[in-house]
């Protein structure tokens, strides 16, 4: 074993002279535990959530979405789009036409997105993992039906078991209306809602209706606001993305899911490394208490220092000593909470002991994704800041080196 290893996990683990000298290292250890831990479980709770929120985006949003440059709308009516429709990769080929519009139900109105959906739309299997109340079906009893997110839903109080309300959606018409009732100046049609689907604040302000219904309440007989597609599995996306856009021309852009919402991505993210950096700060101050500790030590060790001085230990070695000393600290604080923090992490993702606290959350208890790049993410963040304190203690052991000799 090296020497200043040896030494210094002899000072580590003795008594010292001086009690408080233990209860301080014991602290910066235990400092060094906690902070550990607590950035492997909020690392893995925020990775937990972005699986969840991605997997209900992913389950209601296209793997590609064709839109148009210019206009709100195009005609999907022509060679190549009739052609791609064709294309033997593709899993679903949905027509979707969307417009902002007042709805109401009861005494109680909201503005809206109504996005009308052709059958394809439903082939999406992920659609009933959305549905919180009710089914993600836009048919009932032979007429047509919307499916609403939590926001209509709660604006409105909509009440999806009552067949006898319908909620009502006003659109205006097209051209110049002269009249003296202004509500000739709108389309108006009845819907029944019979579902309700919650998946993020972007979406749930949507009511989802057949295709047909919302051509006849925007009286847009052809065209649509876009083409979504979803693809068999093992297609390549990338290549499939760049051969349209070659095909298609600049008339129109074709955005897979990052590009369809990119603050969401971003806002993952950044809350993600906000509260990395929190903690780390955090680790930061417990870490450095590891320089207080080491101080003492020297202070209580002077007389070693002098004798292995005395002994033909140099300058270098005396540094080596409680620099690894200090790194031991700090080492062996991050294992044992990187280890009870993946316990921990395990418990919560087999019993999920934890809760939401919430009965109309999507999911009932806290999420769970362990990532073993956060695990050496953890573990270097510890290394860096424990070689910077650990260096600066190893500088104080060897100051007034002389005097101590002198004094002996």
């Amino acid at each position: 074993m090296n020497t200043s290893v040896y030494i210094a996990r002899r000072y580590l683990f003795s008594r010292k002279s001086t009690h408080a000298i233990n209860i301080i290292s014991g602290i910066s250890m235990l400092g060094v535990f906690i902070g550990s831990a607590a950035l492997i479980v909020i690392l893995s709770v925020f990775n937990g959530f972005e699986k969840v929120i991605l997997a209900l985006y992913n389950n209601f949003s296209p793997e590609l979405k064709i839109e148009p440059v210019r206009g709100k709308t195009f005609d999907p009516n022509t060679p190549y789009f009739n052609t791609l429709h064709k294309n033997a990769a593709l899993f679903s080929f949905a027509e979707v036409l969307e417009e902002k519009a007042l709805v109401r139900y009861g005494d109680r109105q909201v503005i809206s997105t109504v996005k009308g959906v052709s059958t394809e739309f439903l082939n999406n299997r992920g659609l009933d993992s959305t549905i919180i109340s009710g089914s993600f079906t836009l048919e009932l009893h032979k007429q047509a039906a919307a499916v609403i997110g939590t926001i209509v839903q709660s604006s409105l109080s909509v009440n999806i078991k009552d067949e006898l309300t319908p909620l009502q959606i006003y659109s205006p018409r097209r051209g110049l209306v002269n009249s003296v009732n202004p509500m000739d100046e709108f389309i108006q049609k009845n819907i029944y809602p019979s579902g309700v689907f919650s998946i993020q604040q972007d979406f749930d302000d949507i009511v989802v209706t057949p295709l047909s219904f919302t051509r006849e309440l925007l009286d847009e007989p052809n065209e649509v606001s876009s083409i979504e597609l979803n693809f068999k599995d093992g297609t390549d996306l990338d290549k499939v993305q760049n051969e349209i856009k070659t095909k298609i021309g600049n008339a129109f852009t074709v955005k897979d899911r990052y590009e369809q919402n990119t603050s969401l991505y971003r806002i993952l993210n950044s809350e993600k490394w906000a509260v990395f950096s929190i903690l780390t700060f955090v680790l930061i101050i417990a870490i450095f208490n590891i320089v207080g500790s080491l101080t003492m030590l020297v202070m209580d060790k002077r007389k070693d220092i002098a004798i292995l001085s005395s002994l033909g230990a140099s300058r270098g070695l005396i540094k080596r000593i409680f620099f690894a000393e200090g790194m031991m600290i700090s080492l062996i604080g991050c294992l044992a909470g990187v280890v009870i923090g993946l316990v921990f992490c395990l418990l919560q993702l087999h019993y999920g002991w934890v809760k939401m606290g919430s009965q109309s959350s999507v999911i009932d208890a806290y999420p769970i994704a362990i990532n073993f790049t956060d695990f050496i993410l953890v573990f270097l963040t510890v290394s860096v800041i424990a070689l910077i304190s650990s260096g600066i203690s190893a500088r104080v052991s060897v100051q007034g080196l002389d005097e101590i000799k002198q004094d002996l």
